[in-house]
């Protein structure tokens, strides 16, 4: 795990080194004052020598100067360096989620995935601040102080390693039972987004179902879940405190006991030599308690840390072959015995047994009551998911054989559900050709029938679209998917039931403008009505994952019984609204 974390330092890696350093000269500045101190009050005040006051002052103005350009310098350093680390965790989580193929992303839900990039990169960012300050900080001056101490009188190190073992035990037992609730709050902070996720993208289907009261009901439950687990795990934290405090107090009287009856008794010790020892006593105790700190925002990280690693760590099965061919030649596919299961268990099927072969330039139909997996299907063919039994070629070439980018660039697909970003509707367009000019665009939003509302809005192509398109109807917002695909210039086009918010007629103009726009691209159309891909050279009935009917419309109506019985209770349906 920590070299997978620490891979991700990258150019900061000065920065996180310089911390230690400056924080090292910080340290020994703190651990010679006191003697200087102790020096001044034995050899100047106890005296009455003006001139070692002056000189030990001095010294202890230069030394505390020191101590202040070491601390502010590492301070500097090591927000410089956490949040550059936070920067490029974030960054190459954005990256890797980017290279994952549909399977690997159905494994971790969204609001998760937003977590990981904000919170939990946040506690790793925190923790990593206090490790290369902090963690380097307290066990020198630990360590520098009892040696002082050891020097100073030997036996009175003996209350130090006394009350050491105690606060160990004190964390171990902190750790052992706030862990736990730590890695249960981060699951449900996941739930968390998520339900404020949903309520936000669905806010216009909770208000036309005057759903706000249960809506806030399911956000106070899981917000109080929150409450209940950080707050147990926050109290059991605050143990810490009081166990440091009663440390403190302890030392501080055994101390001022033990030191008293040496400098009366016996005289091994001097009064500045106990006064550095009260000192090196603060910095021994303070010590330990940033430990302690330190130690709790590495707990709280470390189930952070845990779930960005398993981002990392997820492998996506769809990549690149070495040599990858870089041409799709056509548009022709072929399915050969093909099976897949989402679960990628040959006893969990979900396609099975498909056996297809497309020329390339053909209008296929695809038509099937729901669940029938064709969606499924057609995600196959950009390599959205791979098979998982029997291979399919593209161009007569295995699409595994082709480089990622290359094919998808050359299958362009209108999902079911698919979106438009936040920009103007000319910046949304250019994702399906950032290079695309202005005629271009027009050209594409014409044959998508996009072309005619656009131009009434005020700014035409300069309309802002709202995150998600909100400020589109469905059926705006598919013919704007659709000059968006088709600006590609694919060889194969899909279209997932993607004119099924628009009516009959504009669907119908949507289908004609295709046929005399890309005369020579492979295009895949799924759809629930039949008057939309009656007219295909070729059309698939699918039914539970398997071919049940192959041909034209005619030959289907002759002896397919699903297909009958859809256009049967579709014609039945248009009739009667007609009448």
């Amino acid at each position: 795990m920590l070299k997978t974390l620490l891979a991700n330092v990258g150019s900061y890696k000065k920065d996180t080194l310089l911390t230690p350093l400056f924080v090292s000269g910080e340290v020994v500045m703190d651990v010679i004052m006191p003697l200087i101190m102790a020096a001044m009050i034995d050899q100047g005040i106890s005296k009455g020598d003006a001139g070692a006051i002056m000189k030990y002052g001095a010294l202890l103005f230069v030394c505390g100067l020191f101590a202040l350009f070491c601390g502010t310098m590492g301070a500097r350093k090591a927000a410089v360096a956490s949040a550059g680390f936070a920067r490029n965790l974030r960054h190459n989580i954005f990256q890797r989620i980017q290279g994952f193929s549909f399977a690997n992303i159905d494994r971790f839900s969204t609001s998760g995935l937003i977590t990981r990039m904000t919170t939990d990169v946040t506690n790793v960012q925190n923790a990593f601040q206090m490790i290369i300050r902090m963690l380097v900080r307290s066990p020198l001056i630990l360590i520098f102080s009892l040696t002082m101490v050891g020097f100073i009188n030997a036996r009175l190190i003996l209350i130090y390693l006394a009350v050491i073992p105690f606060l160990a035990i004190g964390l171990a037992v902190v750790i052992h039972f706030a862990h736990p609730l730590f890695i249960r709050v981060f699951h449900t902070y996941d739930r968390l987004n998520n339900v404020v996720q949903e309520n936000l993208q669905g806010i216009r289907v909770v208000k036309s179902f005057v759903r706000e009261k249960h809506q806030e009901k399911q956000f106070g439950e899981v917000s109080e879940t929150v409450y209940r687990d950080f707050t147990l795990a926050q109290r059991i934290v605050a143990f810490n405190m009081p166990l440091l405090q009663s440390a403190i107090y302890i030392c501080m009287l055994l101390l001022s006991w033990v030191g008293a009856k040496l400098i009366v008794v016996d005289g091994s010790l001097t009064t500045g030599e106990l006064v550095s020892m009260f000192n090196y006593t603060m910095q021994i105790l303070m010590s330990l308690m940033m430990i302690s700190m330190a130690f709790v925002q590495i707990l709280i990280a470390r189930t952070s840390a845990d779930r960005i690693v398993e981002v990392f760590n997820e492998e996506s099965k769809i990549t690149n072959q070495k040599n990858p061919v870089m041409t799709v030649p056509d548009g022709s596919i072929q399915f050969k015995d093909v099976c897949f299961s989402y679960a990628d268990d040959m006893n969990k099927l979900v396609l099975e047994n498909i056996n297809l072969d497309i020329k390339s330039g053909q209008v296929v139909g695809i038509i099937g009551g729901t669940g029938s997996s064709k969606s499924t299907l057609v995600q196959l063919i950009p390599r959205l998911y791979d098979v998982t039994h029997g291979s399919i070629l593209v161009g007569g070439r295995d699409v595994r054989e082709y480089d990622l980018e290359t094919l998808r660039d050359q299958v362009s697909m209108v999902l079911q559900n698919n979106v438009l970003f936040s920009g103007t509707i000319k910046e949304n367009l250019r994702w399906g050709n950032e290079n695309a000019t202005d005629e271009e665009i027009i050209a594409a939003a014409k044959i998508a029938q996009a072309d005619p509302f656009v131009q009434e809005f005020p700014d035409k192509y300069d309309t802002m679209i709202a995150q998600g398109g909100t400020n589109v109807s469905g059926g705006q917002k598919q013919r704007l998917t659709i000059a968006r695909a088709l600006l590609k210039k694919p060889k194969i086009l899909i279209l997932d039931d993607s004119t099924n918010a628009v009516d009959t007629r504009t669907d119908q103009e949507i289908r004609a403008g295709l046929k005399e726009a890309i005369p020579g691209t492979t295009t895949l159309i799924i759809s629930q009505r039949v008057t939309s891909i009656q007219d295909s050279d070729l059309i698939i009935v699918l039914d539970d994952g398997k071919i049940d009917g192959l041909g034209t419309h005619e030959e289907l109506l002759e002896n397919n019984q699903i297909y009958q019985e859809v256009y049967e209770s579709q014609e039945k349906g248009f009739g009667e609204h007609v009448e």
